[in-house]
């Protein structure tokens, strides 16, 4: 099985694709990145750049299913709306690919990959390198994005028998 993972932003949207094999319970990097958008530019703009750019990554990659934070809760009242905006964009590109998209929020993640909801940005970076095979990237986005891939690939594609073996 072959998961986007996709952390959302309007100026960056961490992503990753990973190869999933659930019988092994391995999970392979198979490319990740981040679609930077240019701060100078109005929001449409920038909605349109991350539409264009995740049609390519889905082009090239074809994933089978996604997996997307969800707004949960957000500290800084400004971000939070350009946020939700790109999720719209970003659910709306999978959506025309007919690709499911799963919606984990980020206590959710924390809890899959470390085993405490409330776990650091270190811990789950820490988590994602001993669980993924593939050089994992610096950029918190994207670490991000991969956790959230490992995320849905351990709560939806795995047994539950599979899952309290790991």
């Amino acid at each position: 099985m072959r998961i986007l993972g996709i952390d959302p932003g309007l100026a960056i949207v961490g992503y990753s694709i990973l190869d999933v094999n659930t019988e092994k319970d391995s999970y392979e990097l198979v490319s990740s990145g981040s679609i930077q958008t240019d701060k100078t530019k109005d929001d449409a703009s920038r909605l349109n750049e991350i539409s264009r750019d995740l049609q390519e990554i889905i082009k090239t990659f074809k994933p089978d299913e996604a997996g997307i934070e969800k707004l949960f809760f957000f500290k800084n009242q400004k971000t939070v709306i350009p946020v939700a905006q790109a999720r719209g964009v970003i659910l709306m590109v999978l959506s025309q690919n007919f690709i499911k998209a799963y919606e984990y929020t980020p206590i959710e993640v924390k809890q899959t990959l470390t085993g405490y909801g409330r776990a650091k940005k270190d811990e789950v970076a820490f988590s994602v390198a001993q669980i993924v095979t593939g050089r994992i990237p610096k950029l918190d986005d994207t670490v991000d994005s991969i956790a959230i891939a490992v995320c849905h690939a351990r709560n939806k594609l795995c047994s539950p028998e599979q899952y309290a073996q790991n």
